[in-house]
């Protein structure tokens, strides 16, 4: 008897199906490489879902950075206000590249915010002492990955400017002068123009800007590739996207606000708007 009944439990064992805590043993090296992926996939990092309060309190989070290190951020705000000069100075002698130009913001600010990125990351995680020293070499462990990253927003904003000249090209039969620029571009007579040149601008600003909001400061703390970086940085942006539109308008309103005296509020503003994008990220992107 206890033998018969050996024999029936094993074989009702060896008919039962195996389970999801007991996964079937003949799982190719193929099947196992797939399944890894997948869960290392830049698709299933879970982001945190935002509310219309968060940029506002990425801001105060990024004041409070730049009252702990003054210093650090004036010297920024400092690069910020030569930019914005050279901005001005591209308006007097090429007019048809201000909006182009206007992209460098975009494209250099992030980086040139790297050094801010890292002072924040000292001050909230304590890896280090934050330093102006340690902010300027904040780029070198990932400087192959920086560089392919601002390779692709330089071809944007080359696209953008060559796509202003032909909109100028276009509407204009000679490039008009820095005197009559403004009395011609709001002669109702051009509302094509100011149509299709804030339409393209806005475009091209939009790309570069859903691309890189968070890319930087994740390819600086988690030493990841750029595509990652930039797919991450998007699927933020079409997660939330009324929170992510709300906090681009606030950047351009601080920064054409900045812009108004002399460029000198671009000294407090753009170092501002430096720490609270790693705070936008480090909200955004749970930590690893």
């Amino acid at each position: 008897m206890t033998n018969a009944a050996h024999g029936i439990e094993e074989a009702q064992t060896e008919a039962q199906p195996p389970t999801e805590a007991d996964p079937p043993t003949h799982l190719t090296s193929a099947d196992i490489a797939a399944r890894a992926a997948k869960s290392n996939s830049v698709f299933s990092l879970p982001l945190t879902p935002l509310n219309f309060s968060d940029p506002l309190q990425w801001l105060r989070l990024g004041w409070a950075d730049f009252k702990r290190c003054p210093r650090i951020g004036l010297f920024y705000g400092l690069c910020f206000f030569a930019m914005g000069h050279a901005l001005l100075a591209v308006f007097q002698n090429a007019p048809a590249y201000v909006l182009a130009l206007s992209a460098g913001f975009l494209l250099m600010g992030p980086f040139l915010c790297l050094g801010l990125y890292d002072a924040s990351k000292a001050m909230q995680t304590q890896s280090h002492r934050p330093s102006l020293r340690a902010s300027l070499l904040a780029w070198q462990p990932t400087k192959k990955t920086m560089g392919i990253f601002a390779g692709v927003l330089l071809i944007l904003e080359l696209l953008w400017g060559r796509a202003s000249l032909v909109v100028f090209a276009v509407t204009f039969n000679t490039m008009p002068s820095t005197e009559k620029l403004l009395p011609q571009l709001v002669n109702p007579e051009n509302i094509g123009f100011l149509i299709t040149y804030t339409v393209v601008g806005g475009f091209f600003a939009g790309l570069i800007f859903i691309t890189s909001v968070i890319s930087i400061p994740m390819i600086m703390d988690r030493k990841v590739d750029a595509v990652t970086a930039g797919l991450t940085s998007m699927r933020a942006c079409f997660q939330n996207t009324g929170v992510m539109l709300f906090w681009g308008a606030l950047i351009t309103l601080l920064i054409a606000l900045a812009m108004l005296p002399a460029f000198l509020g671009l000294l407090i503003a753009g170092p501002v708007i430096g720490h609270a994008t790693w705070h936008a990220y480090r909200h955004i992107v749970p930590t690893a």
